[in-house]
């Protein structure tokens, strides 16, 4: 991967530990640039988009969540969060809201760069899988979705809005109907390609998707997990061509 143009948003309070991320990134290639408040980051992501952001959760002027749940909101921008907690709670909020990976303070700069670098991998070959079809609508079990828009409408016409993330990992589900799909083919991995330090992220995403799909999210009849293996999308699957 050549990250000679890749840039790298760090969002760190405390300004010793952001200076050596981007010390480390800066290292190995890439450009940054290091923010202590979510503010200044935030008024700055609005004139320059970042190929990654690193969020740290404790932040002195907003949740770091919060900043997450932003990003995935209203940009297609891979996030991994870091954290000094010590319980889980944060990390899988975190990873529910659609954040790539996460670091825990403190934490060895070479693991970083590889996450990094893991993430940015995996969502440029996401990237390029997704503008096979973008401008298509699916149709699944009475379902419509639209992911240029990131829309899901259910059979009764109600419509939800889908994260960057969950829009990912549906249409990688659409494009491989009655399919059983590894974690690692989830994550964008190829076979025999290097697998992500921490692969429980694509669970909880299927576990928000099937809250959103499933009439039991607890006996999915759409999204089924295939144990020891992966996951397969249960369902018949119709492709429209969009007009224009």
């Amino acid at each position: 991967m050549n990250v000679k143009d890749q840039q790298v948003f760090v969002v760190e309070d405390q300004p010793e530990v952001g200076r050596l991320v981007c010390r480390a990134l800066e290292d190995h290639g890439y450009k940054t640039e290091m923010f202590v408040r979510a503010g200044d980051f935030q008024r700055r992501i609005k004139t320059r988009r970042p190929n990654l952001c690193i969020i740290d959760l404790g932040l002195p002027d907003q949740d770091g969540l919060h900043v997450v749940r932003d990003i995935q909101t209203r940009y297609d921008i891979p996030v991994i969060i870091m954290t000094g907690r010590g319980g889980v709670v944060d990390r899988v909020l975190g990873l529910e809201l659609g954040a790539d990976d996460y670091v825990v303070k403190p934490f060895d700069p070479r693991e970083l760069v590889a996450r990094v670098n893991a993430v940015l991998r995996r969502s440029g070959r996401e990237r390029g899988f997704d503008l096979q079809q973008r401008n298509d609508i699916a149709r699944f079990g009475g379902w419509t979705f639209d992911f240029d828009v990131h829309a899901l409408t259910s059979p009764e016409g109600q419509q939800t809005e889908l994260s960057a993330a969950e829009a990912q990992l549906l249409f990688a589900f659409a494009r491989a109907p009655n399919r059983i799909l590894s974690r690692d083919s989830l994550l964008g991995l190829k076979g025999g390609g290097e697998r992500s330090p921490f692969d429980r992220s694509i669970d909880v995403r299927i576990s928000r998707l099937r809250q959103k799909i499933e009439k039991d999210p607890k006996n999915p009849q759409i999204i089924k997990t295939v144990y020891g293996t992966g996951y397969m999308f249960a369902a018949r699957v119709e492709w429209i061509a969009k007009a224009g």
